[in-house]
């Protein structure tokens, strides 16, 4: 499917930010010459099979397009933290070329849905994530490449506090199950012009291994194998937390909040009139953060603002 002709694109369409990504991420794996990097866009996609002629593949667009919902449907990736499977607490979309989605969705998963629990090694600051990045990483590579855009729906990535699934539609070969996925097996992605890019950035491996790495890299995190379910035309994997990770992460994470709130409170008392500015000073948070917690004290009434933005002070509530 992605190698179907696409005539409403040209190669002065496509965005140079995702070429950029591209070549990026290939210098860094090593797995194209210098000689590639002095190609023209053209005759990149040329060299990595992208073309039809002179017209692009629907795996061009869908790789280096800005926008390549204009045409394909769902091309993007979804995630949502749930607190359980009926309550959708936030969420968000990662739109954009593969390319794009490929850099920013783990970034965004690791940052907003994802809290490590750190610790250090004399000044070296570590932090231990729930879950294996290499591993989630390469599971959401493999979604995206064997991802069957025709359908319409986009890549879900479902957040829980103790797991984690990753969904997306796809064509199996006749008689794949999910034990054919943990065994030896060939390399067959539905996508193969998209494998093949993503492999030469350095995205993925070839030869069908990446579910072996998967499994090799949860065992060495100290976690079970994800667990497949695999339907006619779509597959989910489910990956179960590092629980000791989650249960001190909670503990931390709640005295921090509380620490943070009380700090707040405590500021608004000394100056009324104090801003969002002086908080993130004085509490070293961001004003990301600052501007939740002071979200949550209005909405249940424990302060108040008085008057207007600029001249008015805070009230709390006893």
């Amino acid at each position: 499917w992605d190698s179907v002709p696409f005539e409403n694109v040209s190669v002065d369409d496509l965005d140079k930010e995702s070429f950029d990504i591209f070549y990026r991420e290939t210098i860094r794996s090593g797995r194209m010459s210098k000689d590639d990097l002095r190609l023209s866009n053209l005759e990149l996609l040329e060299k990595l099979n992208l073309l039809d002629g002179t017209m692009l593949k629907r795996a061009a667009v869908l790789l280096f397009h800005r926008n390549p919902e204009k045409w394909i449907t769902g091309s993007f990736v979804k995630i949502g933290f749930f607190e359980n499977d009926a309550d959708l607490r936030y969420q968000d979309e990662v739109h954009g070329s593969l390319m794009i989605q490929a850099d920013r969705v783990i970034d965004l998963l690791y940052t907003k849905y994802l809290i490590a629990e750190i610790s250090y090694d004399n000044i070296t600051r570590i932090e231990h994530y729930p879950f294996p990045k290499d591993a989630i990483r390469k599971a959401i590579f493999n979604a995206l490449i064997h991802q069957d855009f025709s359908v319409g729906v986009p890549v879900q990535i479902s957040v829980y506090k103790d797991k984690l699934y990753i969904s997306n539609d796809c064509v199996f070969p006749a008689n794949w199950t999910a034990e054919t996925l943990m065994q030896k097996h060939r390399s067959l992605p539905h996508n193969p012009d998209i494998a093949n890019t993503f492999f030469r950035a350095g995205f993925i491996e070839s030869w069908g291994r990446g579910v072996e790495k998967i499994c090799r890299l949860c065992k060495e995190y100290g976690i079970s194998e994800p667990e497949y379910t695999v339907h006619p035309n779509d597959i989910m994997m489910m990956f179960k937390a590092n629980m000791d990770v989650v249960t001190q992460k909670d503990d931390t994470v709640n005295d921090t909040v509380n620490d943070t709130v009380n700090a707040i409170l405590a500021l608004i008392k000394q100056n009324p009139s104090i801003t969002y500015e002086d908080l993130t000073k004085k509490t070293g948070k961001s004003r990301r953060t600052i501007s939740r917690i002071i979200t949550e004290l209005k909405t249940t009434g424990t302060i108040v603002r008085v008057g207007s933005d600029k001249t008015g002070h805070w009230m709390i509530n006893q």
